[in-house]
């Protein structure tokens, strides 16, 4: 690690190494970071199915609100340690899952982060072929490229590309939910009395609220490693998971109510905002995406040890590849999610709350276990007590399960396999 300072000058945006005082940065850049994050059109994808499975108020509400209550808890546990040792998820978790154990999650993030980069990739072509006519395939290829590139200049862009998105989705989404309520006889009062088109259990809409952003709270470090102190880490993250991703949730809510689709091409298209929104849906999408592939980015530089730009190129031409095999994929996607990357983040808010008590030691220089044997112990049980989970009732949802089991498991087994900590600075 004697290049740290090339490395980050040609790209690598300290994959590897905590990011030094110099380049972090305050709650705008970090609140617009996160915010292109999570303001994603995607999410108004998630919206508008809660749309058809609940009635607006105060069903879909509650949801809404719980499963980012939910997120930005977990978020900000995350973005608090992030914030006070800058560093990504992939390297907080060599401390929880040891050095070559980390690899592990890093892998499995790194592959979600590369399908939601294809999710993306499909949505922004979509609508394009729709207004303009161009071949999708022309557009998938067009537009992974130019969001690789932009990757590949690392934080700035994310930054700067996401000052222009985060208006633009806004000015997007309120323009849709205006437009659902004028066009509807009797306005917002008759949306909320229509009854679900195909009725959902209130616990299965907290969980695809939840596993719709999970992996995105899971990799909250990756961001907020940059922020320069742990409360502006902290309410960059709660800003982008309870206030953006709510706002997305019932922007897709509404228009999927109004207008009978789920889809927010289709929605667009019959509410006559294609034309008008086609330019800020794809800035939304580019942003998101790039966060996406930078995350991954990141994991798969902790596995490899190969510069992050290389590994950018890699990842996004493979999501670019297989973009509208994972759109047309997409609920399974997301109960995939629900299921294995909640416990990821569990284990590290148990490592470094519980029996680190938030003092890590510094990262240069410490001797990591190679294999810290109860984080996989508790990966393993939190999945399997997501899947035991119940389809109705408190005990239901079943990220949240995961999460929980998740830090249980990992308390008792790190107690019981290694006796003491390590010395903290």
């Amino acid at each position: 690690m004697s290049n740290n300072n090339d490395r980050n000058t040609s790209g690598e945006d300290y994959s590897l190494t905590p990011v030094p005082e110099q380049s972090r940065r305050g709650l705008i850049s970090m609140s617009a970071v996160m915010l292109g994050f999570t303001l994603f059109a995607a999410s108004m994808w998630t919206g508008g199915k809660l749309g058809e499975g609940f009635r607006l108020w105060p069903d879909l509400i509650v949801v809404v609100l719980a499963g980012n209550l939910i997120l930005g808890v977990y978020g900000a546990l995350l973005g608090y340690a992030a914030a006070k040792t800058n560093i990504s998820t992939h390297l907080l978790a060599q401390y929880s899952f040891g050095r070559v154990g980390s690899k592990l999650p890093s892998l499995m993030l790194a592959v979600t982060q590369v399908g939601w980069f294809g999710v993306g990739v499909a949505m922004l072509a979509y609508p394009v072929n729709t207004f303009l006519g161009i071949p999708t395939y022309m557009l998938i290829i067009l537009g992974g490229l130019a969001m690789i590139y932009t990757v590949t200049i690392g934080i700035k862009a994310l930054e700067w590309l996401n000052f222009i998105a985060v208006p633009a989705i806004l000015l997007l989404g309120f323009a849709s939910l205006g437009k659902a309520i004028v066009d509807t006889e009797g306005g917002l009062a008759t949306l909320m009395e229509v009854p679900p088109a195909a009725s959902m259990d209130i616990s299965v809409g907290i969980a695809l609220a939840v596993g719709s952003f999970i992996s995105g709270a899971t990799l909250t470090p990756d961001f907020v490693r940059f922020a320069k102190n742990r409360q502006i880490g902290i309410w960059a993250t709660i800003i982008g998971f309870t206030f953006g991703n709510s706002l997305m949730f019932i922007f897709g809510a509404i228009g999927a109510i109004a207008t009978g689709y789920a889809d927010i091409s289709e929605v667009l298209a019959f509410q006559g905002l294609l034309g008008a929104g086609i330019v800020l849906l794809v800035l939304n999408i580019w942003t998101t995406n790039n966060n996406a592939l930078y995350a991954s980015s990141l994991g798969l530089a902790n596995i490899t040890g190969i510069k992050r730009v290389h590994l950018v190129w890699a990842a996004g031409i493979i999501g670019t590849l297989l973009a509208e095999t994972l759109y047309n994929n997409f609920v399974g996607w997301l109960t995939f999610l629900s299921i294995a990357l909640p416990p990821i983040g569990g284990i590290i808010i148990s490592d470094f709350y519980l029996r680190y008590k938030t003092r890590y030691p510094a990262f240069i220089g410490h001797s990591f276990k190679e294999i810290n044997w109860a984080a996989l112990v508790a990966w393993a049980m939190a999945i399997i007590a997501s899947l035991a989970s119940p389809e109705s009732g408190i005990l239901s949802v079943a990220p949240l399960n995961a999460i929980v089991v998740a830090i249980l498991v990992h308390s008792i087994a790190s107690k019981l396999l290694y006796q003491s900590v390590p010395a903290t600075t």
